[in-house]
């Protein structure tokens, strides 16, 4: 049986690290064997739990295991024959070694390489949870979309350009003044390829495995989160809670803080209207730094209560959105309602539904930019948005 799976990510600062821990305590206070990973090139998981933590699990409580994933050795695992390669192609342009070895990595890849470990962890069957503290962005994520891509290239194009370069390699010496790539470096290829499909698998399992994004009452907070839930939803990641951490507390509702907690409540507001019908999870601007058992504790309380951390909170997809040959349709679920309580608008990328007193917003992905509603269904509970590709961009306020 897999593993249960849950991902936190998030804007950096938010208190990922500590929601992530807290979850491992106490789904291990359970009794479920429990592994926490970072996968942050800045880890703080140590300091979080007060345990020195190593790129391999390290028991730091019953039925408990930490491990802050190490990028440069996963990478040297994985992406060793690549970088070497790359490495001596660079040089004799005239790269310096050290510049041309960091160049050999392109751009979230050591992320990438960071939650294979996830793959690892469901392979050994040794943990019934596998919490995940993912780096200050999502985007990671998205190298993992593209299952039906890689395995098309795999299966038809990888062999064929493989013996091409094997044939190729003996004239090329002669003419060429670059090495071509080697065995291993196809090898390196082609396993990483089909890691991505087997991770992908993984994260798309949505009986096991499930995202929550985490975020502090700001506003630009806010808006990146709905971002990164409208790429996962487009992915077909299921988000099954996202994390309210650091809200301020009522006693604080006059003097100084006073106007700060009325700005919270009113982000409260877009949180709840962008992210319906996901639950939303809440915790207090605590006194003390979350860190150690006791705050740890705590944190699990507030933002658990009677659940069980583990449990999957939430089964479908809030939203899908999907494109093809400069059309993508949006497709909202949206049970009970009426078609004549539904109102649509679209400004810029933003695409607010209104269904009676009830507001719902949802931030389009940048490649949207350039489309604009064509029209809007409602049926069988759900209302579909139809957007085309329009050459002047998209109109700046829309109704359907």
């Amino acid at each position: 049986m897999a593993p249960r799976t849950i991902l936190y990510t998030g804007k950096g600062g938010v208190g990922k690290t500590s929601v992530a821990a807290a979850t491992a305590r106490r789904c291990a206070a359970a009794g479920l064997r429990t592994v926490v990973l970072s996968t942050d090139p800045a880890p703080s998981l140590s300091d979080s739990l007060e345990a020195e933590l190593g790129s391999d699990p390290t028991p730091c409580g019953p039925n408990l295991f930490g491990q802050e994933v190490q990028a440069q050795e996963e990478m040297e695992r994985n992406w060793e024959a690549v970088q070497d390669w790359l490495g001596e192609l660079l040089a004799e342009r005239g790269v310096d070694r050290i510049s041309a070895d960091e160049l050999t990595v392109p751009p979230g890849m050591d992320e990438l390489f960071s939650l294979l470990q996830i793959k690892s962890h469901h392979e050994s069957g040794d943990y019934d949870c596998v919490i995940v503290d993912c780096a200050p962005t999502g985007e990671t994520l998205r190298f993992l979309s593209f299952p039906d891509v890689a395995t098309w290239w795999l299966e038809k194009v990888f062999p064929w350009e493989r013996r091409l370069v094997s044939a190729a390699r003996p004239f090329a010496r002669g003419f060429l003044d670059i090495p071509l790539p080697g065995d291993a470096v196809f090898e390196d290829v082609e396993r990483l390829v089909r890691n991505l499909v087997a991770m992908n698998d993984i994260l798309r399992d949505h009986s096991s495995t499930s995202i929550r994004l985490v975020m502090n009452p700001d506003r630009m907070v806010v808006k990146e989160a709905m971002r990164t839930f409208t790429y996962l939803n487009l992915y077909g990641y299921l988000t099954d809670a996202v994390v309210v951490n650091r809200i301020f507390p009522a006693e604080l509702s006059e003097g100084y803080f006073a106007d700060w907690r009325e700005v919270q409540h009113e982000h409260m507001e877009l949180v709840r209207s962008a992210f319906s019908p996901v639950p939303i999870l809440t915790a207090p601007y605590f006194p003390r730094e979350v860190i150690g058992d006791e705050m740890l504790d705590r944190l699990a309380e507030e933002l658990f209560g009677a659940r069980a951390p583990a449990d999957l909170l939430h089964r479908e997809l809030s939203q899908e959105l999907s494109a093809d040959n400069g059309r993508a349709t949006l497709r909202l679920p949206i049970p009970f309602a009426d078609r004549g309580d539904i109102e649509l608008k679209k400004i810029g990328l933003e695409v607010i539904v209104r269904v009676g007193g009830q507001k719902r917003t949802i931030i389009l992905p940048p490649t949207m930019a350039g489309y604009s509603t064509s029209g809007a269904r409602f049926e069988g509970g759900a209302l579909q948005v139809f957007f085309e590709r329009s050459d002047h961009g998209a109109r700046a306020d829309e109704r359907a």
